[in-house]
């Protein structure tokens, strides 16, 4: 028998009203996230943000979402309150963000900022929290913590603040880890230890990873499974080691459009989209 995911969608629909119609941002999305790293990939404006941020039903004030079910573990998060929510947030899902430099408080030390949730999550005592903000830092490989623990956001790099919002996010072990293009910023060999402090976090329980990027490339190394999205729906899903092999025309194109070493090209092709794509998944 096959395990039970760790999240399942179905048909999410997310609407934004305008004045003469609703917006329809994200259209009948349906997948599910097991013990594994699922890709989310599409163009900018596709629904993917949308999508991992209505996990956590951390929407704009303006957006309308529905679904059939969104269930973590055994629960539906639909029908959760609001006080409940706070609970799941950062404790059994946690979201990294794509720049950390606006997503840490600018005026607090990294280290109070993440003994603040060591605080709330395991509810520590100030002794105890640093003790484990250091113990976090060392875990995602920063050098000298104690250091580090007094430093303001604007004092550390790209890379290392990735991995602050990384130590701040498992403090509590989620279930759920939701990385919204969380090394577009990041050069080549941060990219890769940032990669490796992700599996790693993977090795001591079941854990699921929704990984949103536009990185085809890293998709295909990095996950186990893609999701294709284009225009607010799933064009399809696939095995991240048959991507080379998508049959979707508009994965085709992503692909072809893709410029690669092995395979050197005087001119990339240009991706044409087809109206008949939507009517497609609409049926």
């Amino acid at each position: 028998m096959a395990a039970k995911p760790i999240l399942s969608i179905q048909n999410l629909e997310i609407t934004f009203p305008m004045a003469h119609r609703d917006f329809r941002a994200v259209k009948g999305v349906s997948f599910d996230v097991g013990n594994e790293k699922v890709g989310l990939i599409g163009e900018s404006g596709s629904g993917k943000s949308l999508t991992g941020r209505s996990i956590l039903r951390l929407l704009p004030g303006n957006a309308q979402a529905r679904a059939d079910a969104i269930r973590f573990e055994d629960r539906d998060l639909l029908g959760l309150s609001e006080a409940q929510m706070r609970e799941i947030r950062g404790s059994r899902i946690a979201m990294i963000l794509q720049d950390p430099k606006f997503s840490l408080n600018p005026v607090m030390t990294v280290g109070d900022q993440i003994a603040e949730t060591c605080q709330i999550h395991l509810r520590l005592d100030k002794k105890q929290a640093y003790s484990k903000v250091v113990d976090l830092l060392e875990r995602v490989h920063i050098r000298n913590p104690e250091r580090v623990y007094g430093l303001f956001p604007h004092e550390v790099s790209g890379g290392m603040g990735q991995r602050i919002m990384i130590a701040m996010m498992i403090v509590a072990r989620p279930s759920l880890i939701i990385a919204d293009e969380p090394t577009s910023a990041l050069d080549v060999s941060v990219r890769q230890q940032v990669l490796r402090i992700l599996d790693e976090l993977r090795e001591d329980r079941p854990t699921g990873l929704l990984f949103i990027t536009h990185d085809l490339n890293l998709v295909r190394s990095f996950c186990d499974r893609v999701v294709i999205m284009y225009a607010g729906q799933v064009m399809e899903t696939l095995e991240a080691r048959d991507l080379d092999n998508a049959k979707h025309p508009y994965t085709r194109g992503l692909l072809e459009a893709l410029p690669r070493l092995d395979r050197p090209r005087e001119r990339l092709s240009v991706l044409k989209r087809d109206p008949e794509w939507l009517k497609e998944t609409a049926k």
